[in-house]
């Protein structure tokens, strides 16, 4: 279930001082930079979390410790290597895989959610759909989608992440590589091994990757 882009994600996820307070004791005021941070990647994280754990409302208690984290230990986090946005996507991925690990039942709508190894399958939906949307042409002759879901779901992550980005949720090369916290060229690279992993388990041929940039 991917979420709409006008999801008004901060108003959805507020990191407020009270809530610090509760925590620590402190009084507690955002930084600009982190503030800055929270309005550019808040919103595509708390999508890519939605989509991946199939239930809006553990995506924004996800993504709201990731943040709660963040503003507690952001003079360290700017010190990492890769920097806040690759330090960031690292904490949201252990976090989403976290949830996935601890909750086992029905989601939020309706489908079965499972401990990890099949933990992928709301997101695996959307991303075959996609795939065969953004692939029409090529994917033409398949007799079924089943083969393009095993494809899937058996990407490495960085490749399933960025089908996920780029195709379920739209975001061009560029933008899903800054909330990657990676090169652009690196998330080309994980969309052309994971086209090419695709084609393989079809026994067809995708061509050239189709988004030159």
């Amino acid at each position: 279930m991917s979420v709409p882009e006008n999801s008004d994600a901060r108003s959805a996820l507020p990191i407020t001082s009270e809530e610090l307070n509760s925590l620590q004791g402190i009084h507690y005021e955002m930084p600009s930079d982190l503030d800055a941070f929270y309005r550019m990647y808040a919103r595509p994280q708390l999508r890519y979390a939605a989509t991946v754990l199939g239930d809006m409302k553990a995506a924004r208690s996800v993504v709201r410790r990731l943040y709660t984290h963040l503003s507690l230990n952001w003079a360290v986090v700017l010190l990492e290597d890769g920097g806040p946005e690759a330090y960031a996507w690292r904490v949201l991925k252990m976090s989403v895989e976290l949830h996935m690990r601890m909750t086992v039942g029905p989601a939020a709508d309706g489908r079965s959610t499972t401990p990890a190894g099949n933990a992928r399958t709301t997101a695996v939906h959307d991303a075959v759909r996609a795939t065969l949307e953004n692939m029409r042409t090529q994917l033409a002759a398949i007799e079924s989608p089943l083969g393009l879901y095993t494809a899937i779901a058996a990407l490495p992550e960085r490749q399933f992440d960025v089908i996920i980005l780029q195709y379920v949720l739209g975001y061009p090369c560029k933008q899903a590589a800054n909330i990657m916290g990676i090169h652009p060229a690196t998330a080309r690279t994980h969309r052309r091994l994971a086209r090419k992993r695709i084609a393989t388990k079809l026994g067809i041929d995708l061509g050239d990757d189709e988004e030159k940039e």
